[in-house]
């Protein structure tokens, strides 16, 4: 038996980005990015992992807006074509590169990555990632969960408790049909809870869910073990708490290891670097410059200065750094073990796309971790939250705090004078919406499917992205606007619904551009 466990968790998700109003659009690039970076590399990983005999358990948690966007045709298609820009440019940089030989063994290493992501996408998995995936699920390492419908911000949506159920249950519905079961945790939007979440959570059937570390903490009476076993809410849905000590390691640019001076610098890119004529058919129609995906640069230091990046250089660090996160975690669990009457457990969260999109290199050293923990040691052991319980069914009863990830931990990120004026529209249209759900209890036709549209609006309006990134400035001019559209169009679809005079010609312009949730039946959320 081992000392103690490890359970790595990744969480993946991005907003719903889907614009086929648009021969191209500038944001559906974050999803085009997140397969070729992230999702493509982790499924090489775990594919080699399972091929090579090597055993590991992982959850992974799908959000039903990247989930959706997997499974839609019109981004499959654009992906296609987003790969073939890419190698055309990679074989353009090949030739321009060919007397500067570290660049050119770059710009060759581009190439062949961008051709392998394309015969891979199309011929391998038919241009959907979902199942492999779930073969990976069924096949025993990894334990897939997800979350709600649109990462809606729990906290800041429990005004309206159907809007709170309305997230969960949608999102629910979408895992099941795409992964053929429901799931047995939830990861919560940005780790946010609330005491009485816990309640929604066994309604709709959710066993476990992810909590940062002082919703552990600061629980009520204080759990004995802290966050290295999980607690139990008052309704048996049990709570993991984040180990602040072994995900900072990983996550922290300037403390962690995604900062060392030989990993690729993801901020210098050719398409702000290069010449505008020549870069001009590989970025934004309009001439806005963007990231191609073509870094010839390690980070080197914390000047502008830097040198080139040297692949097998960074492959060793990775190995080097998957070896340090590993002793340190033996030191710990030893250390813990003194003091505790079962292994403890310690909850490795991370956002999926930190690993090969803000950190190039991070699916290797997920690679090399695993490998390592199962033939080097026998001190530390991965499990899943679900084998955890299994386990160990028996845990202590406590209330949680309410509590967030981001800055300060309560809220902040999501509620500030930069974002805090969508809440009231948010709450307005929720209302609304419970009000039309309940008076129509079996409609059909138009009606029905104004309902399920104006449904699938609020859910949209209620993502959590949209105030983040009104926080950060990041494509917030982008994200008001994605806010305004939906909560304008919802209320007009409800004026509509009320008046009996619905513009069924509109509405099938909105059927077809937001088309999330394609299965969702407005009477779901009667209550």
């Amino acid at each position: 038996m081992a000392t103690g466990y490890l359970s790595l968790v990744l969480h993946g998700h991005l907003p719903y980005v889907r614009h086929p109003e648009h021969d191209y659009f500038l944001e559906e690039n974050w999803y085009y990015e997140a397969l070729s970076d992230t999702y493509l590399p982790l499924l090489d990983v775990f594919e080699g992992l399972v091929r090579d005999g090597i055993p590991f358990r992982l959850t992974l948690s799908l959000s039903p807006t990247l989930i959706s966007m997997m499974a839609d045709p019109l981004l499959q298609a654009r992906y296609i074509r987003h790969l073939n820009r890419l190698i055309l440019l990679s074989e353009k940089e090949m030739d321009r590169t060919f007397h500067q030989p570290e660049f050119h063994a770059l710009a060759r290493m581009y190439f062949e990555r961008f051709s392998r992501s394309r015969d891979r996408f199309e011929n391998q998995y038919a241009r959907n990632l979902l199942p492999a995936f779930r073969r990976l699920e069924e096949e025993g390492v990894l334990d897939i969960i997800t979350t709600a419908a649109t990462h809606g911000f729990l906290p800041l949506l429990k005004v309206q408790p159907f809007a709170v159920r309305t997230q969960l249950l949608a999102g629910i519905d979408c895992y099941q049909q795409h992964m053929g079961h429901p799931p047995s945790g939830l990861w919560l939007p940005e780790c946010g809870y609330y005491p009485g979440l816990d309640s929604i959570l066994r309604e709709v059937g959710i066993r476990y869910f992810f909590i940062e570390t002082h919703g552990v903490t600061y629980a009520q009476p204080r759990p004995k073990y802290g966050i290295y076993a999980p607690v139990y809410c008052p309704t048996g849905v049990a709570a993991f708490g984040r180990d602040i000590e072994s995900s900072k390691q990983v996550w922290s640019a300037e403390e962690g290891y995604p900062g060392d001076y030989y990993y690729r610098e993801y901020f210098r890119d050719i398409g702000f670097d290069l010449d505008a004529d020549y870069i001009r058919p590989f970025i934004h129609p309009d001439g806005i410059r963007i990231c191609t995906g073509i870094k010839y640069y390690r980070i080197t230091g914390k000047t502008d200065y830097k040198e080139a990046y040297i692949p097998s250089v960074a492959h060793d660090k990775t190995a080097e750094h998957a070896g340090n996160f590993l002793f340190n975690r033996q030191k710990q669990v030893e250390f813990l073990a003194q003091t505790m009457d079962r292994p403890p457990l310690m909850v490795a969260p991370y956002d999926a796309e930190l690993f090969g999109h803000w950190w190039f290199e991070g699916p290797g050293w997920i690679n090399m971790l695993i490998r390592k923990m199962a033939c080097d040691q026998d001190t530390v052991r991965l499990i899943t939250p679900s084998d955890y319980l299994e386990e160990f069914p028996v845990n202590q009863e406590t209330t949680p705090s309410a509590s967030s990830w981001g800055n300060k931990g309560y809220n902040d990120v999501w509620l500030n004078g930069r974002n805090d004026w969508i809440y009231r529209h948010l709450h307005k249209a929720a209302r609304r919406m419970e009000e039309l759900v309940k008076r129509h209890s079996n409609a059909d036709g138009v009606t029905r499917r104004a309902l399920n549209q104006a449904i699938r609006e609020l859910l949209l309006a209620q993502s959590s992205d949209w105030p983040f990134m009104m926080k950060t400035g990041q494509a917030s001019e982008y994200a008001v606007k994605r806010f305004k559209d939906h909560t304008l169009r919802l209320l007009r679809l409800t004026d509509e619904i009320k008046s009996g005079s619905i513009d069924e010609g509109w509405l099938k312009e909105l059927e077809e551009k937001d088309n999330i949730f394609p299965n969702l039946d407005y009477r779901r959320f009667r209550g």
